[in-house]
């Protein structure tokens, strides 16, 4: 697939189911070896997806070799001093950039940063050195996603909500007032992401006026699917 523009990308997942394909070490489907994520990625791609998001350098380029398909790329790495772990320093953005990723997440919740920068600030410096990228914000509150954009940000997801001190009560249901909230307030694409689990929901979402919808979890993590239905049989 060429390249394409922002509007082009955004036109393209406009409605639309995002999968993501997501594996990192400890969990069942990593393989250091070899990668099963292109081919969750294939099954997405074969049941009409028109992006993955996915993490890691072998998997961004992996997928976009596999598919074709646009990706929303990540790196997630701990470090000291960091709370968060999705594309915190320069470093990650950089391996995402040459991975050819076409939209970066980066995590622009206010979390404790290593660096002493803020989200926003962060987000300047991105911009800074590559004035052309195009920067998906994971949030966890209206007022990130709020701060994410007026930083550059060029679309805002409720990613983070529910994965933050200041939002660890927010279990269970996907946060539809969240997502409701963003749309109304923000200008940019507004994309649902977070504890969506069926159908229903994600339909429920794009409803509300998400752009689009990111599952994985109830789609790509056998684990986690295996653990929901065994939890309802105990």
């Amino acid at each position: 697939m060429k390249n394409m523009t922002k509007e082009e990308l955004f036109q393209l997942m406009k409605g639309t189911i995002i999968v993501s394909c997501q594996a990192t070490p400890g969990e069942p489907l990593y393989d250091p070896e070899r990668s099963v994520m292109p081919l969750m990625a294939r099954a997405a791609r074969q049941a009409g997806a028109k992006m993955i998001r996915t993490s890691s350098v072998r998997d961004i380029i992996g997928i976009k070799e596999e598919t074709g398909l646009p990706v929303i790329g990540l790196i997630k790495r701990e470090y000291p001093g960091y709370s968060g772990r999705i594309t915190m320093t320069m470093r990650e953005v950089d391996e995402c950039m040459e991975a050819l990723a076409d939209i970066v997440s980066i995590d622009c919740t206010d979390t404790v940063r290593g660096d002493g920068l803020t989200a926003p600030e962060f987000l300047r410096k991105v911009k800074e050195k590559y004035p052309n990228i195009i920067i998906m914000a994971d949030c966890a509150t209206l007022e990130e996603a709020k701060a994410a954009y007026a930083a550059g940000a060029d679309l805002v997801g409720s990613t983070m909500n529910g994965y933050t001190a200041a939002t660890a009560h927010c279990k269970g249901d996907p946060n539809y007032e969240l997502v409701e909230q963003m749309v109304a307030e923000l200008p940019c694409p507004v994309i649902a992401e977070g504890r969506v689990h069926t159908p229903e929901q994600a339909k429920k979402m794009l409803e509300l006026g998400a752009w689009a919808v990111v599952v994985g979890g109830a789609i790509t993590r056998p684990l986690e699917i295996a653990n929901r239905f065994m939890a309802v049989v105990k």
